[in-house]
């Protein structure tokens, strides 16, 4: 023994803890002399994870730390490869979207109570710097509608408590903090975060967003003044018809080029479908709307007020400097910060909403995949430097990603293109820009989140898969109308978050019965090993029974919910596989919040069924306890009692991954209970489908996974466990025996009474079929056999239940005392000793 192991040996035994032992000795299973061994194939020990093991696997190692480092600049990816063909791509779909982001910056930038030209910084920022970054080609960085009312509410907030400070300071604090906070997200590799969030509560967002800022963009459309458009919704409504009248020529340039943009798009997608050649190109008409619109009405507004600068006749954008005249070092500070601290979660949720959600779909889309957290630092990186230059805080747009992908984008290059394209607008354009009507402006914002509302077919498709999360969209949606968008996106996370709880706490097990399954194809029964067809009559009702023989067909053994709440037939009767065994399947997970749930169906039900084991526990009346206090005095207990005792649990964990010390623990008190309840028998708890570890560990240390009688070698009723075997495969592989034993067919048909002879002699002195059959396929154990009662399935757990059940010595009932200790002792707990 190391010293290292003989310190550690030392320190327990002074501390009371028992290294190395299990709960009911298994080291009795695992001995080569044992009865619990397997001979007809090779045995398997399965190792308990350590926490050693534990540690190295989430340890990075140097190549892992190199690839990290390398994963955060994907562009070195595929840059090298970079090929005409892809610029070709890459150029039509950057200039098509940067003659969409112009006109639409600018808008948003008054959206965020900035002047424009900070809408033009952000969507030059966002498309240059994100290329380096990027996981998915087709999303478009920059100025977005939700994101700018946001902005422009901080900037309201901020400028009661500090009235001296720029608008686009704020703006670009805001930018950095969240910025800040997404990219660490990011390098942390936190992305997962972001599915927590549901689509029904992206889609409540979206459409109460969208109503909002529609809305809120009605006066201007129209020329309405008098009243703040950043109220309520449903207040915004309200003022907007009580002001109708006030409305003046700024209606005809917003209501006209809100129906011209409907129009040309409506046009467009008609022509598309009626000349299929030519799709490409209605395409491209249709993308340019936007533009073409702005170039009109910027024309129609310089006719009408070239010698009106001063006064002119409806409200125009004004005057854009030229260039980066706003760009410097930002300032962040305390007193800054804390004026928007507030504002900050919903800031990052809708970074995060709107940038991963569309990323993802868009990849889904065009077949590849993005990388969450990637793209985290990303969009963080973003408006980390973007603010330099006088950006405000920007993410995925959507409008803008589907006309990039659209375009035929080929890679994250094309923003570059884009980028140039609002470079050559800051610089050369300024002087047009003065004459944009404010009106169009408006109504180039209406359009574009119109298609954010989420149509009546969707929401009724919604209906049909889950109707609870329904109740989570228009929840959002009323609370977005009637509030604000803050208040919108918490609700929609919240209500999503407690319905999550609420099916995980409430969680409801299901008890199985097994049935025989026959396959049919036709009005055939696909029978036999050989895989034969039979003709069969398959008119007769619908039973299902369990296996208590040797029948004609060979059907395979299913397990079904009793209670048919799995939408399968209720004509088919299930059954128990064997009076006194119990099969019962977690449905969602066993941890700390289900644990309780669970386990009181189990036992209520299972007190429901069965009757316990010893009728004569309760010597007294006295004896009793309060809440079954027995029969009333003068009455006898029943003698007649149909209902088995119980014998035995079967868990299915296929649903299970990890568990805690509370299930555990619960897992314990009801076994502890349940021993109380058939002493001086015990039950026998078995385990299919475990996939984990871990769980295993759990299990096993709290003494699961073994017999809980220990039968002695010498014993005449020897416990026999059934196990799993699998061919290995390869050279002994039965494809590789059937190939040697099709050699020596004749010979094995001429011997072929000898070796039943000899195979019968062998399984009563209980050597080994490979003793014989060396040139047939390998097996081995599929789980370890130092824990016999984990289960492969649940078949191997019912046929190793009812084989020791059968093989127990039978109680008479004269024996029953009521006075036997149960082997699990009651006091047994996670913390504390125990006696097996």
């Amino acid at each position: 023994m190391s010293s290292n192991n003989k310190v550690i040996g030392g320190l327990a035994r002074v501390l009371g803890i028992k290294l190395n032992e299990d709960a009911n000795g298994s080291d009795k299973i695992t001995r080569g002399e044992s009865v619990f061994s397997v001979t007809s194939a090779d045995t398997f020990v399965e190792e308990e994870p350590t926490v050693g093991e534990w540690f190295r696997s989430i340890t990075p190692s140097g190549h892992q730390v190199l690839l990290y480092f390398y994963s955060l600049f994907p562009f070195t990816h595929w840059i090298t490869r970079y090929n005409a063909q892809w610029l070709y791509g890459d150029l039509v779909a950057g200039i098509t979207v940067g003659a969409v982001v112009v006109p639409q910056s600018m808008a948003y930038a008054k959206l965020a109570n900035l002047p424009p030209e900070f809408g033009l910084y952000s969507s030059f920022m966002g498309v240059l710097i994100y290329w380096f970054f990027a996981t998915s080609k087709d999303i478009t960085i920059g100025p977005v509608a939700v994101m700018s009312v946001i902005v422009g509410n901080v900037v309201d907030d901020v400028k009661k408590e500090l009235p001296n400070v720029p608008p686009h300071v704020v703006a670009s604090a805001l930018a950095i903090v969240a910025g800040g906070i997404v990219a660490a997200l990011g390098l942390a590799r936190l992305g997962w975060l972001v599915e927590f969030i549901t689509l029904a509560a992206i889609s409540a967002f979206m459409t109460g967003s969208a109503i909002n800022i529609g809305v809120g963009q009605i006066p201007a459309l129209m020329g309405i003044t008098g009243f703040n458009t950043r109220e309520s919704t449903y207040k915004v409504v309200i003022n907007i018809l009580s002001h109708l009248g006030r409305s003046n020529l700024n209606a005809a340039m917003g209501l006209t080029a809100l129906t011209l943009l409907y129009l040309i798009r409506y046009f467009c997608s008609t022509m598309a479908k009626k000349q299929k050649s030519r799709q490409k190109m209605w395409f491209f008409i249709s993308t340019l709307r936007t533009a073409f619109v702005i170039l009109l009405y910027t024309m129609i507004s310089w006719l009408v007020n070239r010698h009106h600068r001063k006064k002119p006749k409806f409200a125009i954008l004004g005057k854009v400097p030229r260039g980066f005249q706003h760009a410097a070092v930002p300032i962040v500070n305390h007193e800054i910060v804390s004026t928007f601290a507030s504002h900050l979660p919903s800031a990052v949720i809708v970074l995060l909403i709107e940038h991963i959600s569309i990323s993802k779909s868009f990849g889904r889309i065009n077949n590849y995949t993005i990388n969450p957290s990637q793209e985290l630092v990303a969009i963080g990186v973003t408006n980390l430097l973007g603010p330099f230059l006088g950006a405000y805080p920007a993410t995925g747009s959507f409008s803008r990603t589907a006309i990039k992908s659209k375009a035929g984008v080929r890679t994250p290059f094309a923003g570059v293109i884009t980028a140039l394209v609002v470079l050559l607008a800051i610089y050369a354009l300024p002087a047009v820009f003065f004459y944009i009507p404010n009106a169009s402006l408006a109504a180039v914002i209406i359009h574009a989140v119109g298609d954010l509302i989420t149509p009546p077919d969707t929401v009724y498709k919604f209906w049909k898969i889950s109707p609870f999360e329904v109740v989570v969209f228009f929840a959002g949606v009323f609370v977005t109308v009637f509030t604000n968008i803050e208040n919108g996106i918490y609700t929609t996370i919240g209500m999503s978050f407690a319905l999550f709880l609420f099916r995980t706490f409430k969680a409801k097990g299901r008890f199985l019965g097994k049935v025989k399954i026959h396959s049919v194809i036709g009005d055939h029964l696909l029978d036999g090993e050989n895989g034969e067809l039979k003709k069969g009559d398959f008119n007769r009702t619908p039973r299902a029974h369990p296996d208590h023989g040797d029948e004609q067909t060979a059907p395979r053994n299913a397990f079904m919910p009793l209670d048919h709440h799995d939408g399968s037939n209720p004509a088919i009767e299930l059954e128990a596989p064997y009076p006194g065994v119990f099969i019962y399947r977690f449905s969602e997970g066993y941890n700390y919040p289900n644990a309780n749930h669970y386990l009181d169906y189990l036992i209520e039900t299972i007190f429901a069924q069965t009757q316990r084991t010893n009728p004569a526990t309760y010597g007294r009346l006295g004896d009793r306890p309060w809440n079954n206090p027995g029969p009333r005095r003068g009455q006898e207990l029943p003698k007649d009692d149909p209902r088995p005792t119980l014998k035995a649990i079967i868990l299915d964990f296929s649903s299970v991954n990890n568990v805690d010390l509370t299930s555990v623990q619960h897992l314990i008190d009801v076994r502890n209970q349940l021993d109380r309840y058939t002493s001086p028998e015990v039950v026998e708890w078995h385990f299919a489908s475990i996939t984990n570890r871990w769980t295993k560990r759990a299990l096993a240390a709290a003494g699961f996974g073994y017999p809980a009688v220990a039968h002695e070698i010498g014993d005449l009723q020897r416990w026999k466990p059934i196990y799993s075997v699998a061919e290995i495969g390869g050279a002994s592989s039965a494809a590789q025996a059937a190939q040697r034993d099709f050699n020596k067919e004749e010979l094995r048909r001429a011997s072929r009474g000898d070796v039943e002879r000899v195979l019968s002699s062998d399984i009563e002195t209980g050597k080994g079929l490979h003793e014989h059959h060396t040139s047939g396929p390998k097996s081995a154990v599929v789980h370890g056999v130092n824990r016999p009662l984990f289960h492969f399935d649940l078949t191997a757990a019912v046929q190793s239940a009812i084989l020791s059940i059968q093989s127990r010595p039978q109680h008479e009932s004269a024996s029953f005392t009521g006075s036997s200790t149960p082997p699990h002792d009651e006091a047994h707990t996670l913390t504390k000793d125990h006696q097996a």
